[in-house]
C-alpha cells in the first residue's frame, strides 16, 4: 500500500509539472507582469488584449498615453478587448472585440510557438479607417499567417475621432509640451515603445520593427516616419494606399485645430474643457459625428509633427529606413469623381472644368475622356489619383530622393472574386461590405465600374487572411495572388528586400528616376510608371 502510494504520489507529482511545463510555455514576462497567451493549432501562440497604456479616461481624456501599471500574478491574453469608440462607417469592418468603450489601448501579438529564445524580425500594423473606424481585431489583420512565416506580429487600438485627435487652448496649455491633439498618433508611438522595450519576451528582435498599415493606416505609418518621437524606433515601413500629404488626410496647423476644437465646443455649449472631459463617451461620439460638427485632422503641433510630413520628407529628415508603398488599382470607382452626372464625354468635360478650373484643359489632355470607355477609364483614375494614389505616389519619391534608402513601389491588380451567391441579392458598397440590391437593374443606370482591385481590398490578400473574408468565393488564384502577396511581405520584413530566388524580380526605385512598379496580380510584372506625368501634374496642381 505505501509504495502505491508513494507511486501515486510521484504520478501527481508528474502530472503537475508537465502541466506547469505546458503552461509556462504559454507564458511571457514583460515589463508590467506574466501574460499567458493561447496556443493555435498551426503551432502559433498568440496573447491577445495587452494593455500598453493606461485607459485614456477621466482625466486622461486627452492626455498623451500613460505607461502602463504593473499587475499582480498572470494576466490572461486569450482575448481581444474593446475596440475604441466609433460609429459604425464602413460596411467592411467586422470586429472580434469584447465591445466598445474608451478603454481601448490594447494590442495584440502572434508568435511562433518555439521563438521565445530567438530573435525573429517585427511587424506591428496599424488599422485604417479614415482615423475614425477601425480595431486591431479584425480578421483581416490577424497576425497568425505572417507569424507562421516567422514574423512576430503586433495589431493594436488607438484613439479615432473625437477622442483621438481633438485640439483645444486649454489642451495645449495643460500639456508639458504646449502641444494637443495627435492622440491617436500617440497611442500608435506608445505601442511602438511598448514592443521595443517588450518583444524581446515573445522572441522578437527590438531592432527589427516594421510598420505597416492601409489607408489610414498607412498614412498613419508616413506620420510615424516623420515625428522625431518614432522614426528611430522602426526599421522599415510598408504603406498600402495613403500618406499624410495634401489632399489626403494632410496635417493642419495647431491655430486651426485649436479653432476647431473651440467651434465643437461651442457648437454643444460646453463652457470648458472640464464639462468636455464630464461628458459620457457615447453623447460625445453622438455629437462629434453629427454632420459638419466635427473634422478629423492630425495636427502640426510642435511635438509629435514639428512640420508637416511632406517638409520632413523633402528635408530628408524622416526615418531613414527601407520602404515598400503602393496602391490598387482602382482605388475609387468613377462615379465619385461624376458625383451623379452619366459618364458621357460632355458630363465629364464640365466635372473637369469644374474641379481644374483653368487648368482643365491640361487634365483632358492627362485624363482624357472622348468616348464612354475613355470617360470611365479616366475619372476612375481621377477619383482613384485625388483620393490617395497621388499621396501615395508622393510620399515614395519623396522618399527615394532624400534618404538613399531602396523604395519598392507596387500596384495591387487582383480583383475579388464574385460575392458568394447563397448572400442573395446583394452587391458590394462602395466603402465595403455589401448592401442589399433594390429591384432589378435599369436600362438608364450607371454603367458598371471599371473593373480591378478596390480600395482596402488588398489587405486580406497581402497580409495572408482570404479565408477570414466569408463573403466571397475565393479561388485558387486568388489564393495564389495571396502567397506570392506575402512572401514579398514577409521578404521585406525580414531583409529590407522584398526579393527571393523563387518570385518574380521587384526593381528598387533609384532616386531621380521615375519609379519602377510591380503590378501584383496571376501575372506579375515590373514596370517603369505609366502616368508620371499625371502625378507630376498634381504636384504642381497641389503646390509642391
Amino acid at each position: 500500500m505505501k509504495k502505491y502510494f508513494l507511486l501515486l504520489f510521484g504520478s501527481v507529482i508528474f502530472t503537475s509539472c508537465t502541466q506547469e511545463k505546458k503552461l509556462n510555455d504559454l507564458q511571457v514576462q514583460v515589463e508590467q507582469g506574466i501574460l499567458e497567451g493561447i496556443a493555435l493549432p498551426s503551432g502559433i501562440h498568440s496573447f491577445k488584449g495587452i494593455p500598453f497604456a493606461q485607459p485614456p479616461v477621466g482625466e486622461l481624456r486627452w492626455k498623451a498615453p500613460q505607461p502602463p501599471l504593473k499587475w499582480e500574478g498572470v494576466l490572461k491574453a486569450d482575448a481581444f478587448k474593446d475596440n475604441a469608440m466609433q460609429k459604425d462607417v464602413f460596411g467592411d469592418m467586422k470586429f472580434r472585440s469584447s465591445g466598445m468603450s474608451e478603454d481601448c489601448l490594447y494590442l495584440n501579438v502572434w508568435a511562433p510557438a518555439n521563438a521565445n529564445e530567438e530573435k525573429l524580425p517585427v511587424l506591428v500594423y496599424f488599422y485604417g479607417g479614415g482615423f475614425v473606424a477601425g480595431d486591431g481585431s479584425e480578421g483581416r489583420y490577424d497576425g497568425e499567417t505572417l507569424a507562421k512565416e516567422g514574423i512576430i506580429t503586433v495589431t493594436l487600438n488607438y484613439r479615432l475621432g473625437i477622442f483621438g485627435f481633438f485640439s483645444h487652448p486649454e489642451l495645449t496649455k495643460e500639456s508639458p509640451n504646449n502641444a494637443s491633439g495627435n492622440y491617436g498618433l500617440l497611442d500608435q508611438n506608445a505601442a511602438l515603445v511598448w514592443v521595443k522595450n517588450n518583444i524581446a519576451a515573445f522572441g522578437g528582435d527590438p531592432n527589427k520593427i516594421t510598420i505597416a498599415g492601409e489607408s489610414a493606416g498607412s498614412i498613419s505609418v508616413s506620420a510615424q516616419m516623420a515625428s522625431p518621437l518614432s522614426k528611430d524606433l522602426i526599421n522599415g515601413a510598408i504603406g498600402e494606399s495613403g500618406a499624410m500629404i495634401k489632399p489626403t488626410l494632410d496635417a493642419v496647423t495647431l491655430n486651426e485645430a485649436e479653432q476647431n476644437g473651440l467651434d465643437f465646443a461651442k457648437r454643444i455649449n460646453a463652457q470648458s474643457l472640464a464639462e468636455l472631459r464630464k461628458l459620457p463617451a457615447d453623447s460625445l461620439l453622438d455629437e462629434a459625428s453629427k454632420w459638419g460638427a466635427f473634422n478629423t485632422r492630425a495636427t502640426v503641433d510642435g511635438y509629435f509633427l514639428p512640420k508637416l510630413p511632406s517638409a520632413v520628407f523633402a528635408e530628408g529628415e524622416q526615418s531613414k529606413v527601407p520602404l515598400l508603398a503602393g496602391w490598387t488599382s482602382a482605388e475609387m470607382p468613377y462615379m465619385a469623381f461624376m458625383q451623379g452626372q452619366y459618364p458621357d464625354p460632355e458630363n465629364y468635360a464640365v466635372r473637369v472644368k469644374q474641379m481644374f478650373g483653368d487648368k482643365a484643359e491640361e487634365v483632358l489632355k492627362l485624363y482624357p475622356g472622348t468616348t464612354q470607355e475613355e470617360v470611365i477609364q479616366s475619372a476612375t483614375a481621377l477619383a482613384s489619383d485625388n483620393f490617395i494614389v497621388f499621396s501615395t505616389w508622393k510620399w515614395a519619391e519623396l522618399h527615394k530622393n532624400t534618404t538613399g534608402q531602396p523604395t519598392y513601389v507596387y500596384r495591387f491588380a487582383q480583383q475579388r472574386p464574385p460575392l458568394k451567391s447563397e448572400l442573395g441579392n446583394v452587391k458590394e458598397g462602395l466603402a465595403g461590405g455589401i448592401i442589399k440590391e433594390e429591384g432589378e437593374k435599369k436600362e438608364n443606370e450607371m454603367p458598371a465600374a471599371l473593373p480591378g482591385a478596390s480600395h482596402a481590398s488588398d489587405i486580406e490578400y497581402l497580409l495572408g487572411n482570404l479565408n477570414n473574408n466569408e463573403l466571397y468565393s475565393w479561388t485558387d488564384e486568388d489564393h495564389k495572388v495571396s502567397q506570392t502577396g506575402v512572401k514579398y511581405l514577409a521578404n521585406f520584413i525580414k531583409t529590407g528586400n522584398p526579393n527571393e530566388e523563387n518570385l518574380p524580380q521587384w526593381p528598387v526605385s533609384k532616386a531621380n528616376e521615375a519609379m519602377n512598379v510591380l503590378t501584383i496580380s496571376p501575372e506579375i510584372s515590373a514596370t517603369p510608371e505609366q502616368h508620371r506625368d499625371r502625378y507630376l501634374f498634381l504636384n504642381t496642381y497641389y503646390g509642391f
